[in-house]
């Protein structure tokens, strides 16, 4: 390869001093891995937004390039089950926080860490995906390992307007599942009917009523998709039908819940731990096909909020902390 420099996002931290800009780097500043991939496409996580401030408390080491999904074509490579021209996908395995990330024309990673790009779905679309489509893909595989059926009941999906609970919602209701989408943006009603929701409740009716301290209520849900975690946690438990599931994958909500025991020793629910990080490859490759397939959202395009270019970056990963994207927001990487 005759590349003598290239652009990647970097992010910095020295003492004080913090700093995140578009650097011009070369091949040699990159990991001596077996794989190397010019990126076409990223997108913007809630995990790559803490990785661009001082304080997020999610890189492992500075300097780093953040970007926890890339895809791509691979232009080099002595791991035999990739050749040049392979088109590949790659999320998860502390890409972006603990390795060199998806902000770069040009990435170089472990051959363990892909999976080959599946018919039935292009670059960008895998980008829309993303670690927030294959985290829902991996909930909605949990919960059905877990005994969830269609025409089990409603299965409520928190902040739905989300990267992964918008592809939740979609993926559901592709499904067949009657799907309940959970938020507090009311301009956004028209947006989750579009991606498959049959019922929309605010965000304040998944909290127990003002002085309530009643462990178990009403059975109502099937199951549920929660990436928020927090105060909403425990009243969701403690509706959840006998035997059903809730899987459960962010904390944008907050670490903690104040749960009790009762709901899974009375009603048998399960709470389920989504780890999108560390799935193993089988697995990884199993979903893929599945999302690209029957899985895949009928309006997939119609998620992405925005698209930005690496050079927009500094500028458009503040906003996914404040709770005001829509969807997905994908960044083209590579200069056509």
């Amino acid at each position: 390869m005759n590349i003598t420099s290239f652009k990647a996002l970097m992010v910095d931290k020295q003492s004080d001093r913090f700093e995140i800009g578009i650097r011009d780097l070369s091949l040699a500043d990159l990991p001596q891995e077996n794989v190397t991939i010019r990126v076409s496409y990223s997108s913007i996580n809630y995990k790559d937004g803490l990785a661009a401030t001082p304080d997020g408390r999610v890189l492992r080491a500075y300097p780093m390039i953040p970007g926890i999904d890339l895809a791509g074509t691979v232009v080099s490579s002595s791991d035999s089950r990739w050749r040049e021209g392979d088109e590949v996908i790659a999320t998860g395995y502390g890409l972006g926080t603990d390795y060199f990330g998806g902000y770069s024309e040009y990435a170089r990673i472990r051959g363990d860490w892909l999976t080959a790009l599946p018919q039935g779905l292009t670059l960008r679309e895998a980008m829309i995906i993303g670690t927030a489509g294959f985290t829902a893909a991996l909930s909605l595989h949990r919960l059905e390992s877990n005994g969830l059926v269609p025409g089990a009941g409603p299965v409520l999906v928190l902040g739905a307007t989300g990267g992964v609970g918008s592809h939740a919602v979609a993926m559901l209701a592709r499904a067949g599942y009657d799907v309940t989408a959970s938020t507090g943006k009311s301009s956004e009603h028209d947006y989750l009917r579009m991606l498959g929701a049959r019922e929309i409740i605010s965000r304040e009716a998944l909290q127990a009523p003002e002085g309530s301290r009643r462990a178990l209520n009403s059975e109502h849900w099937a199951a549920a998709v929660d990436p928020v975690g927090g105060a909403s946690l425990p009243y969701v438990l403690s509706t959840i039908r006998y035997g059903g599931s809730v899987a459960l994958s962010g904390l944008t909500g907050g670490g903690e819940f104040p749960g009790t025991v009762f709901p899974f020793i009375l009603r048998g629910v399960n709470l389920l731990g989504i780890d999108s990080v560390y799935c193993p490859s089988p697995m990884r490759e199993t979903l893929w096909q599945r999302i690209a397939s029957d899985w895949k959202p009928a309006r997939l395009d119609a998620m992405v909020s925005d698209e930005v270019s690496l050079a927009d970056l500094p500028a458009a990963l503040p906003a996914i902390l404040k709770g005001g994207v829509r969807g997905r927001t994908v960044v083209r990487i590579a200069q056509e």
